[in-house]
């Protein structure tokens, strides 16, 4: 192998670690709060190209902290034991210095969108990496998940027009319980290890039951908060017909789990989620296209 290729299997080998491809669940709704940004105000091809790269500077960062400080807990974790780190497909100081490097792609991304983007960003690195040691002593783990990457699109309107205003604020809160909802659902594949792990979640404190319930309910409030951002952006019936796909996406997403039967929580997980995001920011470039 030539030494130039090392560094690319490394980098591709992190990719994977952190799930890079899993950066499609944040980003549309961050890209569909820059557009409503932007919409009368406008943004430049730079602008967005660097709320791009914060996003998956953060992100990485974020995930590669946590595989970082819960790489014994993966090890002993049939479902996790063949993750990166604990194989040593990606050893411990890659795994920091990319992880450092992505912490600096954010913090070099939110300086080039301004003053109050660089003052914000070590904040939002607090919370995006604090996340990793909340199960440790809460079920409320998710909430806190939810807060960090709900930031998302509050951050990236103030890229945009430097001041936070209500659709951003409502975006933002969706995108807290949207998260939060679903990794409540992601935590049940867990449960059990969890539980006799120490590890808290709310599967652990409450039951399946309840955790089906209680996401749920967090994704009944993203509904809500999704619509009232909407209404605050003053967006018409394009954006209702991406809604009503949406609602009908999570409630499939639902649907399709019961307390005893959990085989689809993968397609519930990952492929309808994918889905209502994307879905969301084309309804909402759709509809701020055709009022120019």
């Amino acid at each position: 192998m030539t030494p130039f290729r090392r560094p690319w299997r490394a980098i591709i080998t992190f990719g994977r670690m952190v799930k890079f491809s899993h950066t499609v669940f944040a980003l549309p709704f961050a890209l569909a709060a820059a557009t409503l940004a932007a919409h009368g105000h406008g943004v430049s091809a730079a602008q967005i190209t660097a709320i791009v790269l914060a996003m998956v500077g953060a992100r990485s960062a974020a995930m590669g902290f946590n595989r970082i400080v819960d790489r014994r807990i993966d090890a002993a974790n049939p479902r996790t034991a063949g993750r990166e780190l604990p194989t040593g497909k990606v050893s411990l100081p890659a795994a920091v210095s990319l992880t450092v490097a992505s912490a600096g792609l954010f913090l070099a991304a939110a300086a080039w969108l301004g003053p109050l983007c660089l003052r914000l960003a070590p904040i939002v690195l607090v919370l995006v990496l604090g996340y990793s040691f909340t199960k440790r002593f809460t079920w409320l783990c998710h909430l806190f998940l939810g807060l960090a990457i709900g930031s998302a699109p509050a951050a990236a309107w103030i890229a945009v027009r430097g001041q936070l205003d209500a659709p951003a604020l409502w975006l933002s809160g969706a995108v807290a319980t949207w998260i939060a909802g679903f990794d409540v659902l992601y935590a049940l594949a867990d449960r059990d290890f969890d539980q006799k792990a120490g590890i808290h979640s709310i599967p652990v404190r409450f039951g399946v039951p309840a955790a089906l319930l209680i996401s749920a309910l967090l994704h009944a409030a993203s509904v809500a908060a999704l619509l009232a951002a909407g209404q605050a952006a003053g967006l018409g019936w394009i954006y209702l017909v991406g809604m009503a796909v949406v609602i009908a996406m999570l409630v499939w997403e639902h649907a399709i789990l019961r307390p005893s039967d959990l085989s689809r929580l993968d397609v519930a997980f990952f492929n309808l989620n994918g889905y209502v995001s994307v879905i969301y920011f084309v309804a909402t470039l759709t509809d701020v296209l055709t009022k120019g």
